[in-house]
């Protein structure tokens, strides 16, 4: 917390500010300096322009890394002057989220692209002495443009960029507040994306913007091999980085999948959405490019595809990033920015190497080497063409529907009016399309094996597939008994995933007898294999538990899918769901430092949201951690719903869905709680709760007349006043010297256990003050201290009673889903094991060249 909240930390900023300004002029300067060493032809003068190169970009790195530091130094200090601060943090954020939060808006997250390339490029510069010059132009101009993002600064009327380091006052210029307080700093900040307040989002967007960095490296390897004319030697240098790129971007794809998985609510990781499919895309043509780089390093053909492919990747991600980020997919999509005026810079970013880039391959396109030699269809070139291919088709069908918003603006530029949109359903529109591409891929990568690794006729290609086509037949008939899987696509696509797992099995076993660094791409190949198949199951087959078995439908007010495919559960009421018996035990509450979740209603609350005190003594497995009248400090954003499942032999486990109220964010936002089984996931979550928000609808009060312990029915459960004392101090009021306050302990038997409630009597000068009455939101009822009757040893209480609490209920299970995370990781060994070949290669080519 900041020590005067009046105090604008304007030094920070400015320091900030300066660092981006300096990191833009050193970029400029270095891509200058890089380029004038790349032109002359005087060696002491190309060395010269070549230090000046590297140390320009040495000061663009550390401005970077100033960059980074001061406004993270913002963000840790809850300095909420700042727009960017007040808009993605608060008080209440740990430190692991504050870092979430550094990169959840457009700033930071160019500010973390900038931060990796500059890292890259000071390894390329270290580690490249013979490309540097040319390739460190490309870098330097591209961190050039990437820089000017972030400036914020307004030459001729045009803004250039929006900095991180704004002033919140000079954002909201026309805000009361501000025009009576320049100086005015908010107590606290609105916080992070309740969404993005996941321990994936610390770990998955950076890996993501490294992928999107290293992109570049293979792009500018290229374009200066086109430069220098060294048309065939970028390819060695270039191919360790390139495989690194698709690991790298891959691993960000899947993480981003998997915190779709635990943290969305459609049921699965992979939506569609026009943000994923912009990542996606890139990707399938960087893994083109990846085989055709190999082909061309084996047999010097396949040159001129791999520049296109390497090309086309990079420009791919520029397009991405201007999808994203300018505005135009509009509500089209869940992930975009909102457009920060950057459009007209993003644009010119595109198009400036998109077509500089173009013009480049087109006049250096007859001078580029090409082979007479003739393809036939039983030679590897022949087989890595086909599989190139089919993953260009494969983002292109994915690419061309996702641009539908760009179509529709370039039409209304012209006049035109296109209207094309995205199909209604489009897991079902791009997963059509895409299942019968993987096949493809599954079979081309199976079969191409074979020729890889050695000179092959149409008689030795049958030998070599004999046992791994009957070894498929017998695996997938097996597969098919046991799973049931009957749909002629998914027949297909399982067979053709299992023929890819063992004819790649098959060349494994080979290759690693003699050389095991030759086995990555048979590892990953198996790995993608596994993949379809895991998604295959866990999305093709998985089931809905909870149907509605009822006949009836839950309300009219929902959707037909909520009715049918949801159970209304009311608390500690069981109900069979599938195999389960399902029993909702009621709202949790997370509370810092506890290792698990705290029922609600040992809690009462304060004036402060983000403070309780208890009601009882608290403790997990045995050991106590609060006593009652503690203050304890909850992360209120979230409710956890505990749900008890019971399975036929009587095995019980318990999960805890999250849900909390976002107007801002559509209403309900809902997480599952998902039990991870070997063969199958339980994923549940909630689709309807009660509205917190609205006021409850109370019925008429009950008043009823006792005496202490002495037994009465509310809403059908057994109550008593245990005891009623005096108080001296209350929340939310002040109680004088000479009032009196009494407070009733009234212990209700509910269905599992025992809950209290705490209503409070207030007397002053004799006349009746005030009543605090207390509730018990799991069993729907309410007690108000009425009078007291000392004269005849009894009390008066008002009883009130609700609706009980419920949650609706989505569980659906998801078979084999282990087999898509353990492909994911096997990936990973997979890119690992060819990363570390291709780069002692390439280490040992540059050696015996300097020697």
């Amino acid at each position: 917390m900041t020590e005067n909240p009046q105090i604008v930390h304007t030094f920070i900023g400015s320091l900030g500010h300066l660092f981006v300004i300096t990191s833009f002029i050193a970029a400029v300067f270095a891509a200058f300096s890089f380029y004038k060493g790349s032109q002359l032809t005087d060696p002491e003068k190309k060395a010269q322009w070549a230090a000046n190169g590297r140390i320009s970009f040495y000061i663009h790195a550390v401005s970077v890394f100033g960059i980074v530091a001061s406004l993270f130094y913002i963000i840790y200090n809850h300095y909420f002057e700042y727009h960017y601060a007040w808009s993605h943090s608060s008080l209440r954020l740990p430190t692991h989220y504050m870092i979430s939060s550094f990169w959840e808006g457009q700033e930071g997250s160019f500010l973390l692209w900038i931060f990796w390339h500059a890292v890259i490029g000071i390894v390329l510069i270290r580690t490249n002495k013979n490309w540097q010059a040319p390739v460190m132009t490309i870098f330097a101009l591209v961190q050039g443009f990437l820089t000017s993002m972030i400036l914020g600064v307004v030459i001729f009327n045009f803004k250039l960029g929006s900095t991180p380091f704004i002033l919140l006052r000079d954002v909201m210029v026309d805000a009361p507040i501000f025009q009576t307080d320049p100086n005015f700093v908010p107590a606290d900040g609105t916080g992070l994306n309740p969404l993005l307040q996941n321990y994936w989002m610390v770990i998955h967007p950076p890996t993501l913007f490294l992928g999107f960095a290293t992109t570049l490296i293979p792009f500018a390897f290229c374009i200066a091999g086109l430069w220098q004319n060294k048309f065939k030697e970028w390819i060695r240098p270039a191919l360790p980085w390139a495989l690194f790129s698709a690991a790298v971007l891959g691993l960000g794809i899947l993480m981003g999948g998997y915190w779709a998985y635990e943290t969305l609510n459609f049921g699965g990781y992979w939506n569609w959405d026009p943000v994923e499919n912009a990542v996606y895309v890139p990707w399938l043509f960087l893994i083109a490019a990846i085989h055709t780089m190999i082909t061309f390093k084996n047999s010097s053909t396949a040159l001129k595809s791999s520049i296109i492919l390497v090309i086309t990747t990079f420009v791919l991600i520029l397009y991405s990033t201007f999808l994203v980020r300018s505005g135009i997919l509009g509500e089209s999509s869940v992930h975009s920015f909102t457009d920060l005026g950057l459009a007209g810079q993003l644009l010119t970013y595109l198009l400036f190497f998109t077509i500089g880039a173009i013009v480049l391959a087109i006049i250096k396109w007859k001078q580029i080497p090409t082979t007479q030699k003739e393809v036939s269809s039983y030679s590897r070139e022949f087989w890595i063409f086909i599989g190139a291919t089919t993953l260009g088709l494969m983002g292109f069908q994915v690419l061309i529907p996702t641009s539908f918003p760009v179509f529709n603006e370039i039409g209304e530029f012209f006049g035109a009016s296109p209207r094309l949109a995205l199909p209604a359903d489009q897991v079902e529109y791009f997963g059509t399309w895409q299942k019968w591409f993987a096949v493809a891929v599954a079979f081309l990568s199976g079969t191409g094996q074979f020729f890889w690794w050695q000179k092959i006729d149409r008689s030795k290609l049958w030998q070599e597939l004999t046992i791994p086509i009957i070894l498929t037949l017998v695996v997938g008939a097996v597969l098919i008994q046991i799973s049931g899987v009957t749909n002629l696509s998914y027949l297909i696509l399982m067979t053709a995933g299992v023929y890819s797992i063992i004819a790649n099995g098959k060349i494994l076993i080979r290759v690693a007898r003699s050389n095991v660094n030759l086995s990555g791409g048979s590892i990953a190949h198996i790995s993608i294999a596994m993949i379809l198949i895991g998604i295959m199951f866990s999305s093709g087959y998985s089931t809905v538990v909870s149907k509605n078995q009822t006949g009836s439908i839950i309300h009219p007010d929902l959707s037909n899918e909520i009715n049918l495919e949801n159970v209304l559960l009311f608390l500690n009421e069981t109900k069979q769901m599938g195999e389960y018996q399902v029993n909702y035990r009621g709202q949790r509450i997370e509370v810092s430092g506890f290792p698990g979740f705290v029922n609600k209603n040992e809690l009462r609350l304060t004036a402060d949201p983000n403070l309780v005190v208890t009601k009882s003594d608290i403790s997990w497995k045995g050991l106590k951690y609060y006593s009652k009248g503690d203050t304890l400090e909850i992360l209120p954003e979230n409710t956890y719903y505990e749900v008890e499942y019971t399975d036929a032999k009587g095995r019980s486990f318990r999960l805890y869905p999250r849900a909390q109220i976002n107007e801002d964010m559509g209403g309900i936002l809902a997480s599952p709680d998902i039990k991870r089984g070997t063969f199958a996931d339980l994923y549940t979550h909630v689709s309807s709760i009660p509205d917190p928000t609205q006021e409850t609808e109370w019925s008429d009060p009950e008043e009823v007349t006792i005496g202490l312990n002495e037994r009465f029915f509310v809403n059908d459960y057994v109550a008593s006043v245990e005891s009623i004392v005096r108080i001296y101090e209350a929340e939310n009021v002040t109680i004088g010297p000479d009032d009196v306050a009494v407070k009733a302990s009234i212990r209700v038997l509910g269905d599992v256990g025992e809950y209290l409630a705490e209503p409070i009597y207030i007397i002053r000068d004799r006349l009746m003050l005030g009543r605090i009455p207390d509730e018990i939101p799991d069993l729907g009822v309410r007690f108000a201290l009425l009078h007291i009757h000392p004269e005849d040893d009894n009390f008066t209480l008002a009883t009130y009673t609700t609706e009980k609490d419920y949650i609706i209920l989505k569980a659906m299970e998801k078979p084999f889903i282990n087999v898509l995370w353990i492909g994911t990781l096997l990936l990973m060994v997979g890119f690992g094991v060819a990363i570390k070949r291709r780069y002692v290669e390439f280490v040992q080519t540059r050696d015996k060249e300097a020697a």
